[in-house]
């Protein structure tokens, strides 16, 4: 089995991709090597925390110097390194250039030959908002040479795993057939692509659809890679949709442009006083000391910075997967950009993907939000309260936890059985006093379906004075 998984969290987790070149946990990031610019070696690659790289093949492939170099010595000793490579295919410069000097048949044959531990086949990257008869076009053919490679690659007989590109522009039907066709074709890794043009104008929202569609339609048991996803910012995001795989070109890019990746945005060199990281080279110099420093030197060190960075985002989303705070990490994270905050409320139109994946047993609640309400463990509580069984005619609830009764009612969870005050998820809630209107509603919304349910009881409301308006609010 090429990928297992060993903790979920949301529609998240943390799991093991093994590969020729060894075991990658993931989720992961790969930095993109460009194997013709001498910035920052491959060697020095796992000194920042990567575990597994990411190349062209098509870069190689038409550099007559690197192609002799790979055909002779691999890909791993032409890039000199000893960890595990995913490599593309050129569908970016196809996307960028409108063609490539060489077939899909021809750039499978050469990854296979030069060892990449992930092939790619080249598919082809339909532009965001392309008409639906382009799309559709696009995909035949990309599906066409998904199959092709799918054959190619058995043929060399190795352990190297297949990437399986999911396409379709912004029109989801079109990623939803891509991604069922992509489950019948016998590959390891499903890759979305296409969305750089969409990150890169901060339509989150529509990259937020199209995992969401994917992941609702393509199986569990193999891991999912969002091609070009590589500023922190976006990291908990996407692997809370349930991305397993990253790549980053954005750490040598955003240098080159004295551009500071953090989890919270993207800063400028000139606007920055203080480094608000810790990592050894901004433990090194100071801003007004880095922009004295010559613009290659600079580069490489905003670059250091900006590897340092993402791989501790990464590490911090594995951490709140492992211990079940997901949820509150990505509703902190949103809080960056709002676009970020329109992109993470989609979710609320996938509660029947992350109901089968979000684990139902976690330590705490913490309410940050009206985002909050989107968990699933809201609508489960009300699910299972309703099934409570009453053994008596008589029943009280009551808004005030100091009055003795048999049910009590919280914001956001609504109706809940005494017994249960100290059991999560509504006794393990943290929610602050003065809570959004939200996540009253929410709660008598559950406690309107419980008095439905129990229409031939009779039942004691005990309500102080917001809740009673709130009720009246929602029977109105």
């Amino acid at each position: 089995m090429a990928f297992e998984i060993i903790s979920k969290d949301v529609v998240g987790r943390v799991g093991r991709l093994h590969t020729p070149h060894g075991t990658v946990e993931t989720p992961a990031l790969m930095p993109v090597i460009n194997p013709n610019i001498d910035f920052i070696p491959p060697s020095q690659m796992r000194k920042y925390g990567a575990e597994i790289l990411i190349t062209n093949s098509y870069i190689i492939y038409r550099t007559k110097k690197l192609r002799e170099r790979a055909l002779k010595k691999g890909l791993h000793g032409l890039l000199e390194v000893d960890m595990p490579i995913m490599t593309d295919s050129g569908s970016f410069q196809l996307m960028v250039y409108g063609e490539v000097e060489i077939g899909n048949r021809e750039i499978v044959s050469f990854q296979n030959e030069i060892g990449s531990d992930i092939v790619t086949p080249l598919d082809i990257p339909t532009p965001p908002d392309a008409s639906h008869e382009t799309a559709l076009n696009d995909l035949i053919e990309t599906l066409k040479r998904e199959r092709e490679a799918e054959e190619i690659h058995k043929s060399y007989s190795k352990r190297n795993l297949l990437s399986i590109p999911i396409q379709g522009s912004t029109h989801l039907d079109l990623r939803m057939k891509s991604a069922e066709e992509a489950g019948r074709i016998d590959g390891d890794v499903f890759a979305i692509g296409a969305v750089v043009p969409l990150l890169d104008t901060y339509r989150f929202s529509d990259v937020a659809r199209i995992v969401l569609t994917v992941k609702s339609v393509i199986s569990p048991a193999k891991p999912v890679h969002l091609f070009g996803a590589g500023h922190p910012m976006i990291f908990a995001l996407y692997a809370a949709m349930g991305i397993d795989l990253f790549d980053s070109a954005a750490y040598a890019l955003f240098a080159k442009d004295d551009r500071y990746l953090t989890p919270n945005g993207t800063l400028k060199l000139e606007e920055i006083q203080y480094f608000p990281c810790s990592c050894p080279v901004c433990l090194d110099y100071t801003p007004e000391e880095m922009r004295r420093l010559p613009k290659n030197e600079r580069a490489r060190l905003i670059a250091e910075h900006n590897l340092y960075a993402s791989f501790e985002e990464i590490r911090r989303v594995k951490q709140a997967i492992k211990s079940n705070e997901l949820f509150e990490l990505v509703e902190m994270r949103i809080r960056a950009h709002p676009y970020l905050i329109q992109a993470w409320r989609e979710i609320g139109n996938y509660m029947e993907l992350l109901e089968k994946h979000d684990p139902s047993a976690k330590k705490i609640f913490f309410y940050l939000g009206k985002e909050s309400l989107y968990r699933p463990a809201v609508r489960r509580h009300q699910q299972k309260v309703l099934n409570v069984g009453l053994d008596r005619d008589e029943i009280t609830i009551s808004s005030d936890p100091g009055v003795k009764a048999d049910f009590y009612l919280r914001p956001v969870f609504g109706v809940v059985p005494a017994e249960l005050m100290e059991s999560y998820p509504a006794g393990h809630a943290e929610i602050y006093h003065d809570v959004e209107d939200e996540a009253y509603i929410t709660a008598i919304e559950g406690l309107k379906a419980f008095l439905e349910k129990h229409r031939d009881r009779k039942i004691k409301l005990i309500l102080d004075e917001k809740w009673r308006r709130f009720m009246d609010e929602v029977q109105d």
